[in-house]
């Protein structure tokens, strides 16, 4: 009997340690360490390019600069699953469309960052957060 209770007991802590290892890995996975979410940024500009992928999609715009030509900021969006349930689709946004976007920008001060809403020029706001 005893060597029955060992066993479970340790296939309990074997699951435990487990089950542990995956969580981390998944909050991990969502961590915000790379933007400053205590700073939001606006930038307007041209659609690019948008990667309807997972784990998360990814927009990319060409905003003029002061030399005369355009610098590409790219912003990490939700899931494609998680703004399918709030009305987005891989056409929301096209190429080439003029949007205004905020987001928190990255603490490495590359051109981008986490994207909290946007405004197209039609006036429509599209948001990562909730319903259009």
């Amino acid at each position: 009997m005893k060597t029955n209770m060992k066993r479970t007991l340790l296939s309990a802590i074997v699951a435990a340690g487990l089950i542990a290892a995956v969580a981390g890995t998944a909050m991990a996975h969502h961590s915000f360490s790379a933007f400053n979410t205590t700073d939001t940024k606006t930038v307007t500009g041209t659609v690019k390019k948008i990667e309807w992928t997972n784990p998360h999609i990814w927009i990319y715009i060409d905003v003029p600069n002061d030399k005369g030509g355009s610098d590409t900021y790219g912003f990490e969006g939700m899931s494609p699953n998680y703004l399918e349930r709030r009305d987005w689709t891989r056409t929301t946004l096209k190429l080439g469309d003029k949007i205004t976007v905020s987001f928190n920008p990255l603490k490495n001060g590359d051109n981008g960052g986490m994207f909290r809403n946007g405004k197209l020029s039609n006036g429509k706001v599209l948001t990562m957060n909730g319903a259009q």
